[in-house]
């Protein structure tokens, strides 16, 4: 008997990807583990290739599994988005622009994009998800995004990135705290306080600028908590658990007991970039990256 590969194939192969268990993928299909197993199967008889490696500890991908897994990651995504920028278009708008964000752009970089998209392009729709640096990039290569706004000095292949706004530095200290824009002279006058700061793996760039940050001024910043949001860490450094430092711009938004000196004299930046694919097909995206890089 001939078969051939259809949508369901893929799905379920998903599935088990995702999970490497085939009792929890089915559970998840709502279908029973038998017919996913059967599905799995005729699916490696018509590539003829096996997809994973079966024992009765674990299930894990074989090479041939693995670059399917992000061949189909890809698929689906896009036939997603087909199917959303279809909807989009039949009722009367031009597609629709799906943006990943850190924190900080929504300071002032997205909010003026946003009201540029509107009086330039009304029929533009948008999404927006708050994302780390490497949640976006994956998301981009993945067609789950188009444009993403991050703090990276590099990006993967196939990958554009463009520099939209670069910040100065500022600290952030306790309301309370001795120091003052009038007083303070040199990041070593922090170098006995505890300091909390976004998490390395959220932004690394962020963090090594930091790091460098302090270690220009002879120390290296004991680090005691981290976070993806900048509430979280005012609000530790509101309760005198340390101090920041985060771009200035960060300071605008938010009503709690703490102070901002920026640090004018220090040669780091941060800087933020948009980011987009290059082969991306979204009819609009041309229209958005007009209006961003102006």
């Amino acid at each position: 008997m001939s078969y051939q590969l259809e949508l369901r194939h893929f799905n379920y192969f998903l599935a088990v990807a995702k999970e490497l268990h085939f009792r929890k993928a089915a559970e998840k299909l709502f279908i029973s583990q038998p017919g996913l197993s059967r599905q799995i199967k005729q699916m490696e008889e018509i590539l003829d290739t096996p997809l994973f490696v079966r024992d009765k500890k674990k299930v894990k991908l074989t090479p041939a599994g693995m670059y399917l897994k992000e061949e189909v990651e890809f698929i689906l995504n896009h036939l997603e988005l087909i199917q959303k920028q279809s909807r989009t278009i039949g009722e009367g708008h031009l597609g629709e622009v799906r943006i990943g964000f850190l924190g900080s752009a929504m300071q002032e970089v997205i909010p003026k994009f946003l009201l540029q998209l509107k009086e330039s392009y009304s029929g533009i729709k948008t999404s927006l998800e708050e994302l780390s640096n490497r949640a976006q990039v994956d998301a981009l290569l993945k067609d789950k995004l188009d444009i993403g706004f991050v703090r990276l000095a590099r990006v993967p292949k196939g990958i554009e990135i463009m520099p939209v706004k670069e910040d100065s530095f500022s600290v952030v200290l306790p309301e309370n705290h001795a120091l003052s824009a009038e007083n303070f002279k040199k990041m070593g006058q922090l170098k006995e306080e505890s300091f909390i700061l976004f998490a390395q793996e959220y932004s690394p760039l962020y963090y090594d600028t930091v790091v460098s940050i302090c270690e220009d001024s002879g120390f290296s910043p004991k680090v005691s908590h981290k976070s993806v949001h900048a509430q979280t860490i005012f609000k530790l450094v509101e309760n005198n658990l340390g101090v920041s430092i985060v771009p200035t711009s960060l300071q605008y938004g938010f009503k709690m007991k703490i102070k901002f000196i920026e640090l004018k004299q220090i040669p780091q930046r941060a800087v933020l970039s948009v980011i987009w694919k290059s082969d991306n097909r979204n009819p609009v995206l041309k229209n958005c990256m007009d209006l961003i890089l102006g």
